[in-house]
């Protein structure tokens, strides 16, 4: 009994690499399929190219997060520049005071503190642009206009996959 055990999971251990490679699949995962984040409509409306790097927007209350990954294989892309601006409790999304730029640490993650996002036009919804106008990345523009759950949240959270320009 002792020696077939061993046998027994060698067998399914070597069964399920087999059939795990003649299925295309390789552990540990990667993320060789991550499509790139598509521009949503209206992401760009009152952007402003080149809006400054800031360490907060107004007098913060709200954090929006997220990460920047590269298409095809979801490697963190460093020292991306992303823009955001919303309608806020402090001002209008055209306003200037209300924009602001950051740029991802090492992981590919951002984080900026601005004003309550408020609904506009009945939504409660941020700007985010990463925007290869002004990054040395080399990757293709893309604006996002996420719609939050609730009016109430005080967090948005963000993800661009991006495709080489």
């Amino acid at each position: 009994m002792p020696t077939s055990l061993p046998r027994r999971a060698v067998l399914a251990t070597g069964g399920a690499a087999l059939i795990t490679t003649a299925a295309g699949l390789r552990v540990p995962a990667r993320a060789a399929g991550l499509a790139p984040t598509p521009t949503m409509r209206g992401g760009s409306n009152n952007y402003r190219p080149g809006a400054p790097i800031v360490e907060r927007i107004g007098g913060g209350g709200f954090l929006m997060t997220g990460t920047v990954r590269r298409a095809g294989d979801g490697a963190a892309i460093p020292g991306a520049r992303i823009q955001m601006w919303a309608h806020t409790t402090e001002g209008h999304e055209r306003d200037q005071r209300i924009h602001g730029a950051t740029l991802t640490d090492a992981q590919g993650r951002f984080a900026m503190d601005m004003p309550q996002i408020v609904p506009a036009f009945g939504q409660a919804h941020g700007h985010l642009a990463y925007d290869a106008d002004f990054d040395d990345n080399g990757f293709e523009t893309v604006f996002l206009r996420p719609i939050m759950s609730r009016a109430s949240d005080t967090i948005l959270d963000v993800n661009f996959v991006l495709v080489p320009a």
